[in-house]
């Protein structure tokens, strides 16, 4: 028996039989010419209608899907018509190139240009190689890249997805997603939670396994096993009974004696907020605006967002929904707000940053937003992202109150920020802490990388740390007020990045402070449902527990073993 050992991303004991990602389109011979007979500004012309089909083609898919697969969409779609790709290709055409060589050799050099700025960029890397084979399958007249078609269910391996098939995988007939590459924050990680399929990445050796191999993949472990053991099979079962127990939230996120810790949603859009509503979200911790501005070479109108923005209100009257300002820059260029040339966009003019060059978009999204909660009955709280100083965070509050929005606040996902959170918490309402970007920030580490994928957890002591330290912020802002003879109740401090969703980590979290859990709306019921087997004093003493440890490793081990709910419900 060969067992194969990654990280697990997203909970789940499965046993299928593996299904293969077909091999990428062939690279096209090289030094391959330009027909004698063909005009360099008809094969330029060829070239762009194949973008452009792809383009179309990844839209309608787009425009089908919802959530972080709409997104993942729409951003690649965006990079099939991206100018510098088209125009690199483009001149080499005029040098003698044929199409399908042209747009390839474009496309391997705007990638390697991609991930040698590392970071979020390094991430886009990944889009151009799919889209150049996209283009290549495309002149040639055969099927573009993809999850391959199966009338049976079966388990998904590969070495990497790319965005555009990630985006689309269906439930219904892949059972579980393995791969030999990628991160724990990954494109493909991401949106295996946000579909609920068990998934394991950075699982080395796997693309190696034979199609129709039958395997057991345990998401929560991150093991694979070909050759399943009568005691694979039996934990398989078992979670097929047990998971029935998670299926749905009761809309009471509570620890064991009754402290609240309500639960919120992630979403990107109407669509999601409704889908979130229906399985019980508490509110909204974190509303991505981009969706309104991806797809298009000018700002939107505030007509526009207003109306966007209103119908994902409408979803929760009555209930918070925390609204993130435009995050634009790194792996969301805009044509009209961001500089696609600078050497390191990651640490680069983005999120609030891009007020800095382009001010006035953020201005008129604030009033968008306002005119859409004015019209609404949700609460409405609004929060810039890439905050780094009290100055900044200051300047936003004021931009909300000009645009009469009542509770401003900021995302922590620069150190910078966590360090002095008292300071920066001084000028708004509330902080909430995107754990991605935090712990890619802190750690130093790509999130997309696979061999980083054991630095880049929030498991990391030095991330919770971080946590703590934005708790004890808040918690000093607050006696600081009341010494002053104000109200000296400690802002709120909640979670929005993809730690939240991990139900061991959202018990550590709740130990250490945290006001809120936002995350992708199909893990409410199991963080909801582990959350209720421990008190807040529990909660805490795990809490010191994943501080105290030498590693992530150690961290993650170490609370799980003081959690057996976990191991009964193979989470």
């Amino acid at each position: 028996m060969q067992n194969f050992q990654g990280v697990g991303v997203s909970p789940g004991r499965i046993i299928g039989s593996v299904r293969q990602m077909p091999k990428p389109v062939s690279e096209p011979p090289s030094g391959e010419r330009l027909a004698a007979d063909v005009a360099p500004e008809d094969a330029v012309a060829r070239l762009k209608a194949a973008a452009q089909s792809v383009h179309d083609e990844l839209k309608a898919r787009a425009d089908s899907a919802s959530g972080d697969g709409k997104a993942v969409l729409e951003a690649t779609a965006l990079m099939a018509k991206d100018t510098m790709l088209l125009k690199s290709a483009g001149k080499l055409i005029n040098a003698g190139s044929s199409a399908e060589r042209a747009i390839w050799e474009a496309g391997a050099s705007v990638s390697e240009m991609l991930h040698n700025l590392g970071g979020y960029m390094a991430e886009r890397a990944t889009d151009v190689l799919d889209v150049r084979a996209r283009i290549v399958a495309e002149l040639r007249g055969v099927p573009a890249p993809g999850i391959p078609s199966s009338e049976t269910p079966f388990i998904l391996v590969a070495e990497d997805l790319a965005p555009a098939d990630t985006a689309t995988l269906n439930p219904a007939v892949v059972l579980a997603l393995v791969t030999s590459g990628g991160g724990p924050q990954s494109h493909t990680a991401i949106i295996a939670r946000s579909l609920g399929l068990p998934a394991v990445v950075a699982a080395h050796g796997v693309d190696e396994i034979a199609d129709g191999s039958e395997v057991y993949v345990d998401g929560a472990a991150g093991f694979v096993a070909l050759e399943p053991s009568d005691e694979h099979r039996a934990s398989a079962t078992a979670w097929a009974e047990t998971s029935a127990t998670l299926a749905a939230f009761d809309g009471n996120g509570t620890t064991a004696d009754g402290h609240l810790v309500p639960l919120l949603a992630n979403v990107g859009g109407a669509k999601d907020a409704v889908a979130a509503a229906g399985l019980g979200a508490q509110g909204v911790g974190l509303f991505r605006t981009e969706f309104c501005f991806l797809e298009r070479d000018t700002e939107p109108s505030v007509d526009e967002q207003a109306a966007a923005y209103k119908a994902v209100f409408d979803a929760f009257p009555g209930k918070k929904v925390v609204l993130r300002t435009l995050d634009a820059g790194a792996d969301k260029p805009l044509p009209f707000l961001t500089d696609a040339t600078e050497p390191n966009p990651a640490l680069g003019v983005r999120g609030y940053r891009t007020d800095f060059t382009t001010p006035g978009v953020l201005e008129r999204q604030l009033e968008a937003i306002a005119r859409a909660a004015s019209e609404s009955e949700a609460d409405v709280w609004v929060m810039a992202p890439m905050i780094s100083t009290a100055a900044e965070a200051g300047r936003f509050a004021s931009l909300c109150a000009a645009a009469g929005i009542k509770t401003p606040g900021v995302m922590v996902e620069v150190p910078s920020a966590a360090l002095t959170a008292a300071t920066v918490l001084r000028e708004v309402g509330f902080a909430s802490l995107g754990t991605n970007d935090l712990t890619q920030y802190a750690m130093a580490a790509d999130r997309q990388l696979g061999p980083l994928a054991e630095l880049n957890t929030p498991w990391q002591p030095a991330v919770l740390r971080l946590v703590q330290l934005t708790v004890e912020g808040a918690a000093q802002e607050g006696a600081g007020r009341e010494a002053s003879g104000g109200a000296g109740a400690a802002k709120p401090v909640g979670v929005c990045g993809e730690a939240a969703a991990d139900p061991a980590l959202a018990v550590v979290l709740t130990g250490l402070g945290v006001t809120t859990l936002s995350m992708t709306a199909r893990s409410l019921a199991a963080v909801g449902t582990v959350l209720k087997t421990v008190t807040l004093e529990q909660a805490q003493e795990l809490a010191r527990l994943a501080l105290s440890a030498p590693s992530a490793t150690e961290a993650r081990e170490w609370v799980r073993a003081k959690l057996p709910v976990l191991e009964e419900l193979g989470l």
